[in-house]
């Protein structure tokens, strides 16, 4: 779906899996329309990627589950020296953070770096192609994919541009092995923690003992530990594989860690770099119609709830939190009048657009639909161009204002 506003060109497609052969075809034929601009990957899971791109050639990339983290591990791999100067990195960041910076705060602190001759060039090169390379890398372990092109030709750059194909070769290549590693239904940004202490001092050397215990302490992800350690991340999961099998080592979930910047300015530097995908909702008793609009919200690039349940459905909503609420009006046991009335109760759904789907046309069923606070109807069924366009004036609109 290709929308545009004030000159500014937005194209959405959604794939099942964004592999490397998809990733190719898709920079080449950027690189052919010479684009500029970002390229803004999220998946069904609600991460995000953003990839800046000058000309077709990537520029840089960040976003996903820990993109500080991302920053400090090829920081200390590259020039750890600059980790020491904390203030000096806090004022840079407030200051970019007052700009209209066009690309992320990581890229603009590795430019001031350049610029005040406290990096080499080659230094900076290797953090973007690193990050580059792990952004990819987790890009291609994504499912339900769904790419946005925002064309931006103000944007530019006065470091390196890079050839999307080397990189996504590169990135292919180390997920090739993260696959042959029986290890690719887990992700690299997992954190490994000792569960049973007792046992694995027992299957280990004390001096190996002791290693694991100060570097498995839930704290520090696969790739954290593997720059930690200087092997690759591969190499790292796979000496740790038996433990985590055995369940004396498990993987756990961790956070992000904060940003070297006061919290005012992380909120100013973060506002616009992790954009949250759009939610529509579909509450209706048929399969078709549910399937239907399925396909069409889905392939337009937003995420999709659909509960054919009428005695569910506000549990689902509550546990969603949709942007859009498209309401059956007829259903068993329950009807759309009693549903959008009670969401109206609750303060999260007080302003939430709720349409009502039905295939009567009566006045009688507009006004009393209105009484209990729909925001619009839609007949039955609903084409695709009717349903966008919906979505287009209720939420899209509201959000570039």
């Amino acid at each position: 779906m290709t929308t545009a506003k004030n000159g500014i060109s937005h194209t959405r497609t959604h794939v099942q899996q964004f592999t490397p052969t998809k990733q190719i075809e898709l920079f080449e034929s950027l690189k052919e329309s010479r684009f500029s601009g970002q390229l803004v990957v999220s998946d069904a899971q609600d991460r995000t990627w953003i990839l800046y791109l000058y000309l077709g050639r990537i520029v840089y990339a960040s976003g996903g589950v820990h993109p500080v983290r991302r920053w400090r591990r090829h920081v200390v791999a590259y020039c750890p020296e600059r980790l020491s100067h904390v203030e000096e990195i806090q004022l840079i960041l407030a200051n970019i953070a007052q700009e209209d910076s066009r690309i992320s705060w990581e890229y603009q602190l590795l430019s001031v770096w350049i610029d005040r001759g406290e990096i080499t060039r080659d230094q900076a090169t290797k953090v973007i192609r690193a990050t580059v390379i792990e952004v990819l890398f987790d890009i291609t372990q994504a499912v339900e994919v769904t790419f946005e092109s925002i064309k931006d030709n103000l944007l530019s750059t006065r470091l390196i541009l890079i050839d999307a194909e080397q990189v996504i070769k590169e990135a292919n290549k180390l997920y090739a092995a993260w696959q042959e590693a029986k290890v690719a239904d887990r992700s690299p940004d997992m954190a490994p923690l000792i569960r049973q202490p007792d046992a694995l001092r027992k299957k280990t050397s004390t001096q190996v003992f002791q290693n694991l215990s100060q570097l498995l302490d839930g704290k520090q992800t696969l790739r954290d530990l593997s720059v930690r350690m200087k092997r690759d991340v591969v190499t790292v999961t796979r000496s740790l594989l038996p433990y985590i099998q055995l369940g004396f080592v498990q993987l756990t979930e961790v956070g992000d860690i904060a940003p070297p910047v006061s919290t005012p300015v992380a909120q100013k530097l973060f506002k616009i770099k992790t954009p949250r995908r759009i939610t529509i909702a579909c509450i209706d008793d048929s399969p078709i119609i549910c399937q239907t609009m399925e396909s069409i919200i889905k392939e337009a690039g937003y995420n999709f709830v659909g509960e054919m349940d009428g005695l569910r459905a506000i549990a689902v909503l509550l546990s969603r939190k949709p942007d859009l609420i498209f309401l059956d009006l007829v259903m068993p046991n329950t009807n759309g009048y009693e549903i959008c009335s009670q969401l109206r109760k609750l303060s999260f759904f007080k302003t939430t657009p709720i349409v009502i789907l039905t295939g009567n046309d009566g006045i009688v069923d507009r006004v009393r639909a209105k009484m209990i606070g729909s925001t619009d109807f839609l007949g039955k069924p609903a084409q695709q161009e009717q349903v966008l366009e919906t979505i287009d004036k209720y939420v899209i609109q509201k959000l570039n204002k």
